[in-house]
């Protein structure tokens, strides 16, 4: 039956038909919007693609087609972009991380750049020098220790379309999205997604 539920899934997908909000894709993955443009959401530790659903309703509601899968494990988010960009037939996709998930992110636009128009990191660390001239938005609270982290990779990111953004408070990750910060770091992401669609 779950077999017969992802193949008229996919059959839709291919049609144009529209899927309901957070439908299953493969692999835990779920399905937001069937908008013109693409977006991978990667949830932080511990979280998984229903951790999305806020974010993803309000993305998917601006003209997206969101995409979020079930861990940080970087085949998932390749097979991700790829359904969004080889099944759905999207000219681009962004790639948005949280916690873990935006450092798995990172891994993963440094690895494969040819399948990532953009990327946004929540709360990230590491070294960023590999990702060349793509456009990367770097968000972390202020009062948390990553927000150091996030202004050293906006410092250290070359290419001319490099933003950081330090939210309120101290949430970290994904909690981020739901504490004080949460209203100035949806309009930062959706800015910046619309600056580049």
């Amino acid at each position: 039956m779950q077999r017969l539920l992802l193949a008229t899934l996919l059959l839709l997908a291919g049609c144009g038909a529209t899927a309901p909000a957070g439908s299953p894709v493969s692999d835990g993955a779920l399905r937001w919007g069937d908008g013109p443009y693409g977006l991978v959401l990667v949830p932080d530790a511990g979280r998984d693609a229903a951790s999305w659903s806020a974010e993803a309703s309000t993305l998917a509601d601006d003209g997206m087609t969101v995409v979020a899968v079930d861990s940080s494990d970087a085949t998932a988010i390749e097979a991700a972009l790829r359904y969004l960009l080889e099944t759905r037939g999207l000219d681009r996709a962004a790639l948005l991380g949280a916690g873990a998930g935006a450092d798995s992110a990172i891994a993963v636009a440094a690895e494969r750049p040819e399948l990532v128009d953009q990327l946004i990191v929540l709360s990230a660390s590491g070294d960023v020098s590999a990702l060349g001239d793509m456009p990367k938005l770097f968000v972390a609270s202020s009062g948390e220790q990553a927000a150091a982290d996030a202004t050293r990779m906006a410092n250290q990111a070359s290419g001319q379309w490099n933003e950081l953004y330090l939210a309120e408070g101290d949430a970290s990750g994904q909690a981020i999205l739901a504490g004080d910060g949460r209203a100035g770091t949806m309009d930062a992401i959706l800015r910046r997604l619309d600056e580049r669609r």
